[in-house]
């Protein structure tokens, strides 16, 4: 993702904005906050955050599937999703 991050601010010109929709994710019961990770990476190639706006999820397909299967093995649903806005300088 930090390739990524650099190649976008390459070819961004300088006060124009990025925009990345990502949500985190579960390994071994352990929530895993890909979005923040996801997020420092972007801030360490030089974007700056301009907002960080919360998606909450509504009405996901899946949801039906994975609502028996949290309560069965005891870990909450993730809800929502990060819609972080970057600036480059």
């Amino acid at each position: 993702m930090e390739l990524v991050a650099k190649e976008l601010y390459r070819v961004l010109r300088p006060g124009k904005y990025c925009a990345i929709l990502i949500g985190g994710t579960r390994r071994n019961k352990m929530y895993q906050p890909m979005a923040y990770k996801v997020m420092q990476k972007f801030l360490g190639v030089g974007f700056e955050l301009k907002e960080d706006i919360i998606k909450v999820q509504h009405n996901c397909k899946a949801t039906g599937f994975w609502v028996d299967k949290s309560k069965d093995y005891n870990f909450l649903l993730i809800m929502h999703e990060h819609l972080f806005v970057f600036e480059r300088s």
